[in-house]
């Protein structure tokens, strides 16, 4: 099994960040999808792959980052330039154009998890400023398990906790 962590959206709240770390020891890799406002030398970029939202000011990050973790593509990005906000097709053929497994993205703060064409698409929602639907929860992350067979994402809180009733399963490609 392969476990990735997906944070997004902190908002200069550079402490989660490192009590997440905590939280989840061992992944297989975590991904920051954007709007940190640290700078892109900060210690902690050492182990989040992370990558430019549309308040992120550092040229140090990358718009976009594919990477292969264990056998799993992943595609990632903030989501300001796809049109997150409106629709997801943009950010569909950009994960297809990467051959991805999963594409984790962030910018709107609402968390969610939807499958298309054999991707699963993440936002992890935002760790600091959470907005919509589950907002109330005060912010998420996501934990996403995978297998030869399927791709399970949990939410968790703040504190580490899971968030009620936040879990899905997608069989894989």
């Amino acid at each position: 099994m392969v476990r990735l962590i997906a944070v997004s959206d902190t908002h200069g709240d550079r402490e989660i960040l490192a009590t997440i770390l905590t939280q989840q020891p061992g992944a297989d890799a975590y991904l920051y999808a954007g709007d940190a406002e640290l700078s892109a030398t900060d210690p902690l970029f050492d182990t989040y792959q992370a990558v430019r939202g549309n308040m992120d000011f550092d040229a140090g990050f990358p718009y976009t980052r594919t990477l292969d973790v264990a056998g799993v593509r992943v595609f990632l990005t903030h989501g300001h330039r796809y049109g997150v906000n409106y629709q997801l097709e943009e950010l569909v053929e950009a994960g297809q154009a990467a051959n991805a497994d999963l594409v984790v993205f962030g910018h709107t703060h609402q968390l969610g998890v939807e499958q298309h064409a054999g991707m699963v698409l993440l936002n992890p929602g935002s760790i600091s400023q959470p907005r919509g639907q589950f907002a109330s929860l005060h912010g998420t992350y996501a934990v996403i398990d995978v297998t030869p067979t399927a791709i399970t994402v949990t939410y968790h809180l703040r504190d580490g906790a899971l968030a009620p009733d936040l879990q899905r399963t997608f069989a894989r490609g």
